[in-house]
C-alpha cells in the first residue's frame, strides 16, 4: 500500500474512498464502476498537479519516501552476475556503501552505492545509508581496482551525509572522504554517479566527482540537510522548508547551476510508484552516458573531470 506525504492527503483521502467502494462492490451487488472511475480520474489529476509543481521542500519529503527506491533496487535489474567485493584492508566491512564487479549491458563495470535499507531491521544493519570512514576506504578501494583492470565506475548516490559518530572521527572520517574524492578525481576511467534519493555533503560527493553526475527528477544534493541548515541560520529546524528553498538543492536548480548534467524524469507521482519502471529507465540513460565515456582514452577523462569541477560555480541562476 502507498504511504502518502502531507501534501499528498487529497489524494490519500480520495484512493481511501475508491478502495471502500471497491471492498463495497466486491461484498454486494452495487455497480459502482463508473464512481469509481470519476473518483480515479480525479485522484489522477490531483497527482499530475501537485507532482508538476512541487516546492523545494516537497522535493525534500519525496526524495526521502520511505519506499522510494534505493540501490538494491537498481542493482537487481542494472546489473547481472554481481559479486561483492567486501572491505577496506584496515578495518572492516562497512554495510552502508556496498560495492562489487558485475556486468552492465554486457560491459564489466565495478559498481558501488549508498543503501539505506527498507525496514528497522535493514536499515539498522545498512546505518540508514550513513558510511562510516571504512564505507569509503572500501570505495576508494573499489575504485583503484577499477582503475587498474580498466573497468568503468558506476556509483549510486543516497545518503543523508556521512556517519557523524565519535568512532567515525576517530578513525579518520575527513581523511577518508577527502581520498575518496581524490581518487575519484585521479582514476582513468568513465565514472558515472547517480543521484536517486537523498545526496548529502561529504558523504555524496566522496563518490560522485564523477565524469557525468546525473539525478532522478525529485532526488536532492546539497552540502547540508534543510533541517541542519536551519539549526545554523535561525536556530531553529522549523524552518527547513525555508533553508530548502535557499539552498538550490533540486534537480532543476543544480541542472542550471551546472552542478549535475542531467536529469533523468520520474514517473507521475514519484519513482516510489513504479520502481521497475524507473530502474529500466535509469538503465537506459547510465547506457546513453557511458557508451561515448568509452571511446576516451584515460588522459582525457581525467582532464574533462577535474576541467568539470574546477569551472563549476561560474553559472549563476
Amino acid at each position: 500500500m502507498t504511504k502518502f506525504l502531507e501534501f499528498e492527503r487529497p489524494i490519500a483521502d480520495l484512493e481511501g474512498k475508491i478502495e471502500e467502494l471497491r471492498h463495497l462492490a466486491n461484498t454486494g451487488d452495487l455497480n459502482i464502476a463508473e464512481e469509481v472511475s470519476r473518483l480515479q480520474t480525479k485522484a489522477d489529476r490531483l497527482l499530475r498537479q501537485a507532482y508538476s509543481n512541487l516546492t523545494p521542500w516537497q522535493k525534500v519529503q519525496v526524495a526521502r519516501h520511505p519506499d522510494r527506491p534505493k540501490f538494491f533496487d537498481y542493482l537487481d535489474i542494472l546489473v547481472d552476475n554481481f559479486i561483492p567485493l567486501s572491505g577496506d584492508r584496515v578495518f572492516a566491512e562497512d554495510c552502508a556503501i556496498i560495492g562489487g564487479l558485475g556486468q552492465f549491458m554486457d560491459q564489466t563495470v565495478v559498481v558501488m552505492g549508498q543503501q539505506k535499507g527498507h525496514d528497522t531491521e535493514t536499515r539498522i544493519k545498512h546505518n540508514f545509508g550513513m558510511a562510516k570512514p571504512e564505507g569509503y576506504r572500501k570505495a576508494k578501494r573499489l575504485m583503484e581496482l577499477a582503475d587498474h583492470f580498466k573497468l568503468p565506475v558506476i556509483s549510486f548516490v543516497d545518503t543523508a551525509g556521512a556517519y557523524p559518530g565519535i568512532e567515525a572521527e576517530e578513525r579518520g572520517q575527513a581523511e577518508a572522504i577527502a581520498k575518496c574524492i581524490e581518487t575519484c578525481l585521479k582514476i582513468k576511467v568513465p565514472l558515472i554517479s547517480l543521484v536517486i534519493g537523498e545526496g548529502g555533503s561529504g558523504g555524496a560527493i566522496a563518490i560522485a566527482a564523477a565524469n557525468a553526475v546525473l539525478m532522478l527528477e525529485h532526488s536532492i544534493y546539497s552540502v547540508i540537510s534543510p533541517e541542519g541548515c536551519a539549526s545554523i541560520l535561525w536556530r531553529s529546524a522549523s524552518k527547513a522548508p525555508e533553508a530548502a528553498e535557499a539552498q538550490r538543492l533540486t534537480a532543476q536548480d543544480l541542472y542550471k547551476l551546472g552542478i549535475i548534467d542531467k536529469i533523468i524524469p520520474e514517473p507521475v507521482g514519484g519513482a516510489h510508484r513504479f520502481k521497475n519502471d524507473m530502474a529500466k529507465q535509469v538503465k537506459e540513460e547510465i547506457g546513453k552516458t557511458l557508451r561515448p565515456l568509452l571511446n576516451l582514452d584515460g588522459e582525457k577523462l581525467l582532464s574533462l573531470r577535474r576541467e568539470k569541477f574546477i569551472n563549476m560555480g561560474n553559472k549563476t541562476l
